[in-house]
């Protein structure tokens, strides 16, 4: 449920601060005074993209806030927790400065409009009010029979599937075109593929060669530089070994003369074993160190050949294991268009798998589209359009494509006797709007989302009609916070509570502003929606029978 929504320079409102409780909450005011601007700034926080427009003349930013509650164990506090967000509130922040840039945050760390898209599907569901246009088209009717049925995951494995099928279709079709270049890239890289398994090419091996060469390869010195070091301590006539430990022997004995030179004595003693370590670790390595010229000559050969291989294939040498894997995943597809059985049988099944995933696709639609048909034609007897029917037709398509075995087509019959027939041939504005405004409501229903907001969909009804739809939408705010911004007073009324926009305009400026409206505030604004500018004493009788009726 969304429990606070902060709007700073936001097209024309200044500052807002508006805190949210559950139910039907109505949104009204006169026409152009910022209903809209509200669900606007509330769609930028949820992830919409944004341009400097947004930002109120004259302000370096607009900055959005909106804050959600999160329920234990629910879909949001999972996506918070897999996401390493905290889980203890949902505060969503947009921030839009006046050259467009955008920047937002998901409880105060930074976060990508992929995040915020992603987490607002457990959020919010906002309905424009041209939304039902888009039921006109094909993708829009298939996407909301798929969101109702919960099968958006499977629609998404269903276009992959279709994708490798086509795929292995082109394949095989290719393979079948071309199939003399096809030999001569195989010959290529099967030479290839041979020179680099040959050079038995490993990394740490490589390492472990480098290192060995560049030991070898500096014997000479590497010798002398030991020698000269054990010269220094314990050969020769300069040799200081024999001289240190003569020297440490006799402070030692003076120890018993006078006590304070024991720390003395005792540095000089340690520092004389770390010399006496360094001298027999000297000879160790001078034993071990040894000049093998054949030894060089093997590891400068194949040092030659790793580089020589590198340079042909215009790779590091620490490259050719990924090279080696790629020309041998290459020289398998190539295998396989060798061979037509093969490509056959790796057609077959990939498209066994895409049907097989279209077909419980198909079980889904079905089920669902039954039951939201039979949903939605109970609904417009309610709105209207007694003896209409709403039918969702599953037409299928003996090849499929990437959004399953079927075409989703929404037919409608608008009144009694009249065949059914395409939703974009048959309705009128009218009749579209109350079937929209039905679809939404009774889809709604199914959506995980907390809170449902309505930007204007009541459109083009009004009366008993639209008394109805203010029932319907009180009646979902039972279960769920329901926003509707509208005009109409018989939707008003039967909101649990409402909300008045209003515009002014000072010293030259305009802004935007919202009162919350008690019982008595209520009756004046329903009036002033049935009225107009003049409001009667008949006309708040009648606003305050309206409220009273709801």
């Amino acid at each position: 449920m969304l429990l606070r929504l902060i709007v700073r320079d936001f097209v024309i409102v200044d500052r807002l601060e508006l805190e949210f409780t559950g139910g039907f909450g109505a949104l009204t005011g006169e026409t152009g005074a910022g209903k809209s601007i509200l669900v606007d700034a509330l769609s930028l926080a949820l992830g919409e993209r944004a341009d400097a427009a947004v930002v109120r003349s004259g302000a370096e930013r607009a900055e959005i806030s909106a804050e959600f509650d999160v329920t234990a164990g629910s879909g949001l506090e999972t996506w918070l927790r897999a996401a390493d967000f905290d889980v203890d509130s949902c505060l969503l922040r947009r921030v839009v400065d006046n050259a467009g840039r955008s920047r937002a945050y998901i409880n105060g760390a930074a976060a990508t409009l992929g995040q915020l898209r992603e987490v607002a599907d457990f959020l919010a569901d906002i309905h424009g009010q041209n939304a039902h246009h888009s039921l006109l088209r094909s993708d829009a009717q298939r996407g909301l029979l798929d969101t109702h049925a919960g099968a958006q995951l499977l629609a998404s494995e269903v276009a992959v599937g279709y994708g490798a099928w086509r795929k292995a279709r082109e394949a095989r079709e290719a393979a079948e075109k071309d199939v003399e270049a096809t030999v001569r890239e195989r010959e290529l890289l099967e030479w290839q593929v041979k020179e680099l398994v040959a050079l038995g090419f490993d990394i740490a091996d490589w390492q472990e060669t480098e290192q060995e060469h560049r030991r070898l390869g500096n014997a000479n010195a590497l010798l002398e530089g030991a020698g000269l070091a054990l010269s220094a301590l314990e050969e020769g006539d300069a040799a200081s070994l024999p001289v240190l430990q003569h020297a440490g022997a006799k402070l030692s004995e003076l120890t018993g003369f006078d006590p304070a030179l024991g720390e003395a004595a005792q540095l000089f003693e340690s520092a004389l074993i770390q010399l006496e370590e360094s001298a027999l670790a000297l000879r160790r390595y001078q034993d071990r160190l040894e000049l093998d010229p054949a030894r060089l000559k093997e590891l400068d050969n194949r040092i030659d050949a790793v580089t020589q291989m590198a340079r042909k294939h215009r790779r590091a040498p620490e490259e050719l294991p990924a090279l080696l894997q790629d020309l041998q995943g290459r020289l398998a597809e190539l295998t396989l268009r060798a061979d037509p059985a093969a490509l056959a049988e790796r057609e077959r099944k990939t498209e066994s798998v895409f049907r097989e995933l279209g077909k419980k696709l198909s079980q889904q639609r079905a089920k669902t589209a039954k039951a939201l048909s039979a949903a939605v034609t109970a609904g417009m007897q309610e709105l209207a359009m007694a003896g209409g029917r709403f039918e969702i037709a599953l037409v299928a398509l003996p090849e499929g494509s990437s959004s399953g075995l079927e075409n989703v087509e929404f037919l409608v019959s608008a009144n009694a006797g009249q065949p059914l027939r395409p939703l974009a041939k048959v309705a009128s504005g009218g009749e579209l709007s109350r079937i929209g405004l039905a679809l939404q409501v009774i889809a709604s229903q199914a959506n995980p989302a907390g809170t449902l907001i309505f930007d204007e969909v009541d459109v083009g009804i009004g009366g008993r009609v639209a008394e109805i739809v203010g029932r319907m939408l009180r009646e979902l705010g039972k279960s769920r916070q329901v926003l509707c911004v509208t005009h109409l007073p018989q939707v008003a009324a039967q909101a649990h509570w409402q909300w008045s926009i209003a515009k002014q305009t000072r010293n030259g400026v305009t802004t935007s502003s919202v009162s919350v409206l008690d019982p008595e505030a209520r009756v004046g604004e329903i009036a002033r929606m049935l009225g107009g500018e003049k409001i009667t004493d008949t006309t708040r009788r009648h606003a305050a029978e309206m409220l009273g009726l709801a």
